[in-house]
């Protein structure tokens, strides 16, 4: 059913706002352009109202979710290539048709650690990308293989390398022609997406990384900090060169200690941290690890596990802190001197699994604003999949047992299957916020992060007309995307 004028109002509906928070208001939309509209600024413009009013009956009608790191779905693996653009093609577009299901209307495709002569191709197939009736594909996350052995989880160790090269080593790798700056990269494209997304996970203690940060950013790409074992002064360090985000938050990387909290630190980043960054010369030499340990993990080849999951346990670092003197001290209560940097957002795979519910709570309460829920989803992700048996790949099954994946015949944990919309809901249930607050985490602040929040995660004037409806308990009724109607669930 379509409006006759093209405007749509829902009413009767609660509508998160960017700082959490719900407000009963109506919504107009203009369903030929697929853009949000200011009603009044529309009504006095135009001197008529939409022909047709959706009553959402007191439920929540919500930006829809971004998923900015997803590894597959659908049984379709984003980081498998079998010589064939159009199958690879194919299976892209029909995640990206099934996953609206989830409340999810744009998702960044993520690649892990691959031979390195596959990148050029994966990363072209997966420029931007919208059809009618699916979700938006942004673009690509690159997760390796600039990333640190010890902290590899499910990523094949022979593929790992490092940036000796620094900026050249990552166009080598990636291919130039996908790192080049956005405007040329999108005009590269097929020409119908204004919008585009690149974001790229390494390790910024591994050789010429931490040099490349910022070219990397100058050309627009979101630089992420994971699978590494920074300690806190080179977690800074990143960040000072404009490293923007953290890789799934606790896993793969040194978990929390109070005289180095290394990347988890970050959260927590006090005013009085204004040491210089490190010389780039002492990074390389923080940690390598045994040429005989490397070719054993070679030989054994990638674990059928979680890719966020750590291999090696994290080794020993506890730097000394030098003293400061003359530190300005604040005399206002409750004003808190200001950062010498702006602190990174960081995703939460917030299934119960990957990180216990108090850690969810504990990243929530230390730095709300950053937060981003993430699926990190493998290719077996699908809401009507059966528990059971189900086959991976290379002769590997996985037993499914609701939200937790095992490789048959162990207890190994092999990875996330949890759909986003679920994620909102046990976020706001292990966190104790509201489901206003909750959303955030799964549009606004995804959106921001990735420099989109004028046109995606937002239901400000001019942004897309991509909406998930939501009841009260946060289960998803319908999806629309660019002003039409998608998915609808239905009644039992």
């Amino acid at each position: 059913m379509t409006s006759p004028n093209g405007l749509v109002c829902f009413t009767n509906c609660l509508l998160p706002t960017e700082d959490g928070g719900l407000v009963q208001k109506d919504l107009w939309i203009d369903e030929r352009r697929g853009v949000i509209l200011d009603s009044q600024r529309t009504f006095f413009q135009r001197k008529e109202r939409p022909d047709r009013v959706i009553d959402l009956g007191g439920n929540i009608l919500s930006p829809g979710f971004i998923d900015i790191q997803i590894n597959g779905a659908y049984n379709f693996d984003f980081s498998v290539y079998e010589g064939d653009d159009e199958a690879y093609t194919a299976g892209l577009r029909r995640v990206a048709q099934n996953i609206v299901e989830t409340g999810v209307t744009s998702l960044l495709p993520t690649i892990i650690t691959q031979e390195r002569s596959l990148y050029p191709k994966l990363l072209h197939l997966l420029r931007p990308y919208s059809a009618p009736n699916s979700a938006t594909l942004l673009g690509w996350h690159a997760e390796g293989p600039f990333i640190q052995f010890a902290k590899r989880g499910a990523h094949a160790p022979q593929f790992l390398v490092p940036a000796k090269e620094e900026i050249k080593s990552f166009e080598e790798v990636y291919g130039k022609e996908n790192l080049a700056e956005t405007e040329d990269w999108l005009m590269a494209g097929d020409g119908q997406d204004s919008v585009g997304v690149r974001v790229i996970t390494a390790a910024p203690e591994i050789d010429g990384v931490m040099p490349s940060v910022e070219e990397l950013v100058r050309r627009g790409v979101v630089f992420s900090i994971g699978h590494s074992i920074a300690t806190t002064d080179i977690a800074t360090a990143a960040v000072q060169r404009g490293a923007r985000l953290i890789t799934h938050l606790f896993n793969a990387m040194p978990q929390l200690h109070h005289r180095d909290p290394s990347i988890i630190g970050l959260l927590g980043a006090s005013p009085a941290q204004t040491l210089p960054p490190p010389p780039t010369h002492t990074i390389a030499s923080l940690h390598r690890v045994p040429s005989v340990i490397r070719r054993a993990a070679a030989q054994e080849g990638p674990k059928a596990t979680s890719e966020a999951f750590d291999d090696v346990q994290t080794p020993p670092q506890t730097p000394l802190l030098r003293a400061q003197e003359g530190f300005e001290l604040g005399l206002e209560k409750g004003k808190v001197a200001g950062l010498a940097f702006e602190r990174p957002f960081y995703e939460l795979i917030v299934d119960g699994i990957h990180s216990h519910p108090n850690s969810v709570r504990l990243a929530y309460s230390a730095y709300p604003e950053g937060c981003i829920l993430i699926t990190d989803a493998m290719k077996i992700l699908d809401p009507h999949l059966k528990d059971g048996v189900h086959e991976w790949r290379d002769g590997k099954r996985f037993v499914k047992a609701g939200d937790k994946l095992y490789l048959e015949g162990t207890d190994t944990l092999a990875g996330s299957v949890v759909t986003l919309d679920k994620c909102v809901r046990n976020f706001s249930r292990f966190t104790g916020c509201s489901l206003g607050e909750a959303i955030r985490c799964a549009t606004y602040n995804p959106a921001r992060c990735l420099g989109l929040e004028r046109r995606k995660g937002t239901l400000r004037p001019g942004a897309d007309a991509d909406l998930v409806v939501l009841d009260r308990k946060g289960k998803v009724l319908s999806t629309w995307v660019a002003g039409k109607e998608v998915w609808t669930r239905k009644e039992n």
